[in-house]
């Protein structure tokens, strides 16, 4: 049983995890206001987030990095779209050049935070992995980097006769490392982002391998390096050539999401005909390839180089659209009776999500409903005191978001500083306004969560935008008093506490 010691240290600023949005709330904190004390806890021995933890064949992001990646540090590598360990790469050297990693104290889980208003602060708990120790600390704001799924295992759904199977059934969060495929028959189950990068990854090695899906994606090829981007590369400074790259495919992907939902039935065309020249003449594109709903209700898949076609093409890779009606001994047999044999059977599934990273939040001794706080700006929680989170956009780079979030907590946090404020927390001052959930996703991870995030209002500042442009010049030019977050000064106790601190 672990044993619990008093607070240790003192912060300004905790932030919870040392992923993407972890070194980028670092560096936003310590450039805009490089007097404020924090450090990072990781539950993990590495940092990097998903990017460390996925291990499986062909992990890459789906954005390009130009965007991906962080707008104070360019990407410069060649390839726009970017396998996992290049990103890894990329953040480790972010957080090195920057000194973030020696503020990073990794083994360590956060599992509680308490907010006390007459002290002004948060009160944090954490299991050591090293000392086997539960220990605290306290700190003014609280950073939620956790991301918005469980590290811990993925969604994997109940499958009638699984016990069956005499083979490997394998979930992408869970990969052996040692896993030898070589010439085996491989099911994908699954026709998202993972899916249709693992299916081209795994056909160097395997047999063949089988894409089952219940339903289709709308699945788009893309270049796997920008000739845009590379050649103002050749021409320009780092900096510039990466700003403008950054620039062009922000407004890009604007372009694309609006016309998605403004003309859905272009979008349907265009994407059509690239698969027509995609995939050998007389494939079923329809059966395969066609979804049912408009593109960007769920969020669309890229594949590099047409990668997934190719593989397709060439015989390496099928797609079957059907229902499972049990796992075998040897396989999975179909609704439509037919089986597919298999070695390996791996569920590319999903994610399960977990609301801020699952910590047992307080506040003055009241644990906060989160299913019913409504999100400020899409970075805070109402009623939550000195709080800050992030979700990133889902119809574009997750980091274009965690940019401007993070810009905009130091802005608060220096507006305080400036006028002596100790709390900083929105305020619904509209309670019969219309409210909605956080995320209008079709996505299975978010409609099997949908009741447990918290909601969005109809009206700013509560309304959440996946609109880039906008959020940029809100957060940046918008006051920060803005009547909705509330503000106010240290009791007469937490004053006291605080000059006999300073006298000690």
């Amino acid at each position: 049983m672990m044993s619990v010691i008093q607070a240790t240290e003192q912060l300004d600023v905790l932030i919870i995890g040392a992923g993407v949005s972890g070194i980028g709330a670092a560096w936003h904190l310590q450039h805009n206001l490089p007097e404020k004390s924090y450090r990072v806890l990781e539950a993990r021995d590495q940092l990097g987030g998903t990017w460390d933890l996925f291990r499986y064949p062909g992990i890459r992001s789906d954005s390009d990095l130009h965007t991906f990646g962080y707008q104070f540090k360019p990407w410069t590598d060649q390839a726009s779209i970017a396998d996992g360990p290049a990103i890894l790469d990329y953040l480790e050297e972010t957080a090195v050049e920057n000194g973030i990693d020696e503020r990073i104290r990794f083994g360590c889980k956060v599992t509680a935070a308490e907010w006390s208003t007459a002290d002004s602060q948060w009160t944090v708990s954490y299991a050591d992995s090293q000392s086997g120790e539960s220990e605290t600390l306290t700190c003014s704001w609280l950073f939620c980097a956790s991301g918005y799924y469980s590290y811990e295992h993925g969604y994997l759904p109940h499958f009638e006769g699984s016990e069956r199977f005499k083979g490997l059934v394998i979930h992408p969060q869970e990969w052996p490392q040692d896993l030898d495929y070589t010439g085996k028959r491989i099911v994908v189950i699954g026709s998202g982002a993972t899916a249709v990068t693992i299916v081209p990854a795994m056909t160097e090695k395997a047999a063949h391998v089988t894409m089952l899906q219940r339903s289709p994606t709308y699945v788009v090829a893309v270049p796997g390096k920008d000739p845009i981007a590379n050649f103002f590369k050749r021409h320009l400074s780092a900096e510039r050539a990466y700003a403008l790259t950054r620039r062009k495919n922000i407004f890009m992907q604007k372009t694309v999401f609006n016309l998605s939902q403004k003309r859905p039935a272009i979008v349907k065309w265009a994407i059509r005909k690239m698969l027509e020249r995609q995939l050998p003449e007389g494939y079923d594109i329809d059966t395969h390839f066609t979804p049912d709903y408009k593109p960007w209700d769920q969020r669309l898949c890229s594949v590099p180089d047409g990668d997934l076609f190719k593989a397709i093409t060439n015989g390496s890779a099928s797609v079957v659209t059907d229902r499972i009606k049990t796992f075998t001994e040897h396989g999975i047999l179909l609704e439509s009776g037919t089986e597919i044999e298999a070695d390996i059977i791996v569920t590319a599934t999903g994610l399960q999500v977990l609301v801020l990273g699952g910590i047992d939040m307080t506040v003055d001794g009241v644990k906060p409903v989160l299913k019913d706080s409504l999100a400020y700006r899409a970075m805070m929680l109402s009623d939550i005191p000195n709080f800050v989170y992030s979700i990133g956009y889902t119809n574009s780079s997750w980091t274009l978001k965690v940019d401007i979030v993070f810009d905009y907590a130091c802005r608060v946090i220096e507006t305080m500083d400036r006028c002596g404020y100790s709390k900083c927390v929105p305020v619904n001052p509209d309670p019969s306004m219309e409210t909605r959930p956080l995320l209008d996703f079709q996505a299975g991870y978010v409609k099997r969560a949908v009741d447990e995030l918290p909601r969005e209002g109809t009206k700013a500042p509560w309304e959440l935008t996946m609109n880039y442009v906008k959020d940029r010049k809100s957060l940046r030019e918008d006051p920060v008093q803005d009547g909705v977050l509330q503000f106010s000064k240290p009791s007469a106790a937490a004053r006291e506490a605080g000059l006999s601190a300073t006298a000690g």
